[in-house]
């Protein structure tokens, strides 16, 4: 019988799992430097690879590291636009958040929020920002001569919260469009939390039409609309009408008065040398002509 050796490491084939085919994992324990990422985001169906790669690769940066595009791009070989598309998919899916704050020395930078799991943020948000319903103290029993069953518990639910209630349209008098309503409903394409219905369509469409009537472009309206949305985006209808009232465009200028041409005074022969000159009325004759005829009339 063979001397057996307890203390031996396990064979190298004994981390290895088997699979008829395609992929087969060779896992090692990580006891130092490494990140924790999701599947959420590794099999995402929407995202690029390219976004799959930068949101783990933020993930594992420490808070304080810069994540804008210059400095992604020295990092990288996919060059800025590439780097500018996949910030803005994260954005669009709620991993990435990028808001402008001004520090106190009056300089405009730019903060990036990272989340590592969006859905869970939004739930325990929007768990946090449900009203607490106070629990009721119980009252004593007061003694009575005759037995009489107690009278079943109170539930005390808490209360939901309150539907906000439909804004009115910014620009009244400005009259719905089908070009306008096209905008509203085809909104949950870039992200399915601005789905809308119907009744919501037809009240901001006249919102959206005065966009369309000073100047802005359908394609810009969308963008506007939809980027930059909050994590916690409950209410897509009051949030549209709020973003359709506070960023309406200002009128474009009138277009300037065409100026006023000047008339160009027709060129005709002189009756008397038949030179070409520029005259108002037909049958004239040139100057010089005109000079040579004066002693002779005299």
């Amino acid at each position: 019988m063979a001397e057996q050796h307890p203390s031996a490491p396990a064979r190298a084939l004994s981390l290895v799992r088997r699979s008829a085919g395609g992929v087969t994992h060779v896992r090692e324990r990580h006891p130092n430097r490494y990140t924790i990422v999701g599947n959420h985001l590794t099999q995402h169906r929407e995202l690029s690879l390219t976004a799959i790669g930068l949101a783990a690769h933020i993930q594992s940066l420490p808070d304080g590291a810069p994540v804008d595009i210059r400095t992604l791009a020295e990092r990288f070989p996919e060059g800025r636009e590439r780097i500018a598309a996949a910030l803005r998919e994260l954005e669009a899916y709620g991993y990435l958040e990028r808001v402008r704050e001004r520090t106190s020395d009056g300089r405009v930078v730019t903060r990036t929020y990272a989340y590592n799991h969006p859905e869970a943020t939004r739930t325990r948000r929007a768990r946090e920002s449900q009203p607490v319903q106070p629990v009721r103290e119980s009252q004593p029993v007061q003694p009575v001569r005759e037995p009489q069953p107690a009278p079943p518990p109170t539930r005390h639910t808490p209360e939901p919260e309150p539907e906000p209630g439909p804004a009115p349209a910014p620009v009244a008098a400005t009259a719905p469009t089908p070009a306008a309503a096209a905008i509203l409903a085809t909104l949950r394409r870039d992200d399915d939390r601005l789905l809308l219905s119907e009744r919501d369509v037809r009240r901001l469409a006249p919102a959206v039409a005065a966009w369309l009537e000073r100047g802005a472009a359908p394609d810009a309206v969308r963008r506007t609309l939809s980027a930059n949305l909050p994590p916690d985006l409950r209410h897509p209808a009051a949030f549209l009408a709020h973003r359709l009232t506070a960023l309406l465009p200002s009128p474009l200028p009138a277009a300037p008065a065409p100026s006023p041409r000047s008339v160009v005074v027709p060129l005709r022969n002189c009756n008397g040398c038949d030179r070409a000159f520029r005259s108002p009325t037909p049958g004239a004759r040139c100057r010089d002509c005109r000079h040579a005829a004066a002693p002779a009339a005299a």
